[in-house]
């Protein structure tokens, strides 16, 4: 799949998606596969459902969602152009989309999510064994849910509700917030690419690391940004900007 959307953003962004075999994949939707082995679905139009409990090994459409239900195991679910969600206790090896969000319910093993315009939601107690990327959306991690590489985004906040990203977490023009109990392995806040338009209007990235918090690498910021560190959190290097330390529930606004 080659994305082609305009986007404000460093032109070094990891998002790999690839290309669509459309002719190669509806040629393999259309045969006969052996009774014992993972079953392939292919579209142009429509949406793709994932039956629950069902085994299959690639998932593609260009203009339809899909939808994997409970319990069902995935090897690769691809769209260019619909969102694709993940019932809890799936277990998929990776969900890529262009144009929507991934939304992965609890307790889901992944290998991994990517996406350009589109947030990427993963609730509770998930597993995911590389990277959530998008270019235009959010991410957010449940709690007990473990990302073990980077989360990375460029236009979106990334918010860790108690869960853990042991790679970085990397955006440029967003917030990024550690709840209570998070740990991240690093954050890494870029400085965007200078084109026609002005950045100097724009509202500062907001980082709060929050209480009993952890980030166990360095922090990394090459713009401005505003830091807020709770007096329980534990932090390593911070390079590009003043840590702010508070107390109670809620850092400053």
């Amino acid at each position: 799949m080659r994305p082609v959307a305009p986007v404000a953003s460093r032109p070094s962004t990891r998002i790999r998606l690839r290309p669509l075999l459309l002719a190669a994949a509806l040629a393999l939707g259309s045969g006969a596969a052996l009774a014992d082995s993972p079953r392939s679905e292919s579209k142009v139009l429509g949406s793709i459902t994932a039956q629950a409990g069902q085994r299959y090994d690639s998932l593609d459409s260009v203009n339809g969602g899909i939808s994997i239900q409970r319990g069902a195991t995935v090897r690769s679910a691809e769209t260019v152009n619909g969102g694709i969600s993940i019932d809890e206790g799936a277990t998929v090896g990776s969900a890529e989309t262009v144009n929507g969000g991934i939304s992965i319910a609890g307790k889901v093993t992944l290998g991994s999510a990517q996406t350009v315009n589109g947030g990427i939601r993963l609730d509770d107690d998930g597993q995911v064994s590389g990277e959530l990327e998008t270019v235009n959306g959010a991410i957010r991690i449940g709690a007990r849910s473990v990302v073990a590489g980077d989360a990375e985004t460029v236009n979106g906040g990334i918010r860790l509700d108690g869960g853990s990203v042991q790679g970085v977490i990397r955006t440029v023009n967003g917030d990024i917030t550690l709840g209570r109990g998070a740990h991240a392995g690093g954050i890494e806040i870029d400085a965007p690419s200078r084109g026609w338009w002005s950045w100097s209007s724009e509202k500062l990235p907001r980082v709060v690391i929050g209480r009993d918090a952890r980030v166990s690498g360095p922090m990394v910021f090459k713009r401005e940004v505003r830091l807020f560190v709770h007096a329980t959190a534990s932090i390593g290097d911070v390079r590009g900007a003043t840590a702010v330390r508070f107390e109670g529930d809620d850092a400053p606004e």
